[in-house]
C-alpha cells in the first residue's frame, strides 16, 4: 500500500504548517530519507524527509498552502504498486432516480484543498469548473473565475478584498502579483487615488509622496503576533540594577585563556551560566503561568535572542546549569551560526524556560525587553562602560553594566524577582560565588 505523505507536527503547539516548496516533483522517484519538501512553522523553516522510497504521486497541496498537521498531501508508491483513487466526499443521502435529473453530473471530480478554498472564497460551484486533469486544481478554479467574470470579478485574496473595501480602492484598477494575476494584500495601496481635478490656481501642486508599504517575512509576522500577545496580555514589571563588571571582565579573560583555539567566550556565555545557577536557587523565575496555575519547569534551558534578517529567533541552550562555560560558548556559537544560515531545527527552539537579550555589543546602555511567552522573565543586558561611581565615599571610575529584568507578574512577584536578581548580581560581581 502506498505510503502517505502528511504535514508533520514539528512543534508541540503546532496546529498547521506552510508548504514552502516541494523538493521533488509529482511523478518523480524519491528515496527514503532524502529531502522531500520544505515546511515553515511558527519558528523555523524545516526540510522534511521522504518517509519511504517510490514514486511521488497524488499530490494535493501546492506551494504556499497552509495545511493542518496530519493532513495527507501526497502518496509514495512502490514500483508496480497500484495507486488508490482519491476518495470521494460521502453523500448525505442517495437521491431517488428521476428521468429529469442527469445523475452523471451529480458527482463532480475531486478537487485539491486549495482549489476548494478558492472556490468557496469566490462563490464558485466546483461542479461548474472544467478540470484539466483527473481532479480540479487551483489553476482550473482560477481559469473558471476569469472566464466567467467578464471583467466584473477580480481574482484577489480575501485579505486584499477586505483592505480594498476599507481603503476605498477599486480592485479592478490594481495589477496583481499573485498566482494568475491575483491581487494580494501587498498590492493594495494605503488609500484610494482620487480623480485629479484641475487646480484653481496657476501654480501646480507639489507631487504627493505616498508611503510605501513594505511586505514582511512570515517569521517577522509571527514575531509581531507573539510579542503583541505578550505585551497586551502579560502584566509586565521591571527591575533595574547597575552592576560592577570588573570581576566579570577578569573572569572572561581567565576562561578565554584556557579554552581551545577558535572558541570565543563572550559575556553572554558567562551570563547564561550565572543566570542558570541563579534560576536553580529561585525556581519561580524558571516557571510560567498556565490558566490559573504556576508551572515550574523541571529543566533550566536558557534562550538567547538572536537577530536575523527576517526577524528575531530565540534558540535554546539546554541544561545550561549543568554545562561548563566552554560548552555554553560552543553551543551558543553553533546556534548563532546556524541561525544566520537558516539551519536551525525545531529541537533548537524547544523547551526554553528563561531568555537573555544582549544589546551591549551595539552600544545600548539599557532597555526593557518583552517577556517571551510562556516564560516568566527575560534579562536585558546593556553595554559595559566606564562610569563614575561612589567607592568608600569617594568618586571612582568602574566598568559598569545595566541589567533590566522583565517579569510576568502572574508567575512571580517583586520580592521573588528581587531575590533572584540579587543572587545573579552577586555572582556577576564576585564570580567565585558561582564556583
Amino acid at each position: 500500500m502506498p505510503k502517505e505523505v502528511i504535514m508533520p507536527a514539528l512543534g508541540m503547539a503546532q496546529d498547521e504548517g506552510v508548504l514552502l516548496r516541494w523538493l521533488k516533483k509529482e511523478g518523480e522517484m524519491v528515496t527514503a530519507g532524502e529531502p522531500l519538501m520544505e515546511v515553515a512553522t511558527d519558528k523555523v523553516d524545516v526540510q522534511v524527509e521522504a518517509p519511504a522510497s517510490g514514486l511521488l504521486t497524488a499530490v494535493t497541496a501546492q506551494e504556499g498552502d497552509e495545511i493542518p498537521v496530519g493532513q495527507v498531501i501526497g502518496l509514495i508508491a512502490a514500483e508496480g504498486e497500484e495507486i488508490p483513487a482519491t476518495p470521494a466526499a460521502p453523500a448525505a443521502a442517495e437521491p431517488k432516480e428521476s428521468p429529469d435529473v442527469n445523475t452523471s453530473a451529480a458527482a463532480p471530480l475531486p478537487s485539491s484543498p486549495v482549489a476548494a478554498r478558492i472556490a468557496a472564497e469566490h462563490g464558485v460551484n466546483l461542479a461548474d469548473v472544467q478540470a484539466t486533469g483527473d481532479r480540479i486544481s487551483k489553476e482550473d478554479v482560477e481559469a473558471h473565475i476569469r472566464s466567467t467574470s467578464s471583467g466584473t470579478r477580480v481574482l484577489a485574496s480575501p485579505k486584499a478584498r477586505r483592505l480594498a473595501r476599507e481603503r476605498g480602492v477599486d480592485l479592478a484598477s490594481l495589477d496583481g502579483s499573485g498566482p494568475g494575476g491575483a491581487v494580494l494584500a501587498a498590492d493594495v495601496p494605503l488609500e484610494s487615488q482620487p480623480v485629479s481635478v484641475a487646480p484653481a490656481v496657476a501654480e501646480p501642486a507639489p507631487p504627493a509622496i505616498e508611503p510605501e508599504a513594505q511586505p514582511v517575512s512570515r517569521m517577522w509576522q509571527i514575531m509581531a503576533e507573539r510579542l503583541t500577545g505578550s505585551w497586551t496580555s502579560v502584566p509586565h514589571f521591571y527591575l533595574v540594577r547597575e552592576v560592577n563588571a570588573d570581576q566579570l571582565i577578569h573572569w572572561r579573560t581567565m576562561v578565554a585563556s584556557g579554552v581551545a583555539e577558535g572558541t570565543k567566550v563572550t559575556y553572554t556565555d558567562l551570563l547564561t551560566k550565572l543566570a542558570a545557577l541563579s534560576l536553580a536557587r529561585f525556581p519561580r523565575l524558571n516557571a510560567y503561568w498556565d490558566d490559573g496555575n504556576i508551572v515550574t519547569n523541571p529543566e533550566i534551558n536558557v534562550g538567547l535572542a538572536v537577530a536575523v534578517e527576517d526577524g528575531l529567533l530565540v534558540p535554546v541552550v539546554h541544561s545550561a546549569d549543568r554545562l561548563r562555560v566552554e560548552e555554553i560558548a560552543a553551543r551558543r556559537a553553533d546556534l548563532v551560526a546556524r541561525a544566520g544560515s537558516g539551519g536551525l531545527t525545531p529541537a533548537d527552539f524547544a523547551g526554553g524556560t528563561f531568555t537573555i537579550s544582549n544589546l551591549g555589543m551595539f552600544g545600548v546602555d539599557a532597555f526593557n525587553a518583552i517577556v517571551n511567552p510562556p516564560q516568566a522573565a527575560i534579562l536585558a543586558v546593556g553595554r559595559i562602560a566606564d562610569r563614575v561611581v561612589a567607592v568608600d565615599g569617594q568618586p571612582a571610575v568602574r566598568p559598569m553594566m545595566t541589567l533590566t529584568l522583565s517579569c510576568d507578574h502572574r508567575a512571580v512577584d517583586g520580592v521573588r524577582a528581587a531575590q533572584f536578581f540579587e543572587a545573579l548580581v552577586g555572582m556577576i560581581e564576585e564570580p567565585l560565588r558561582a564556583l
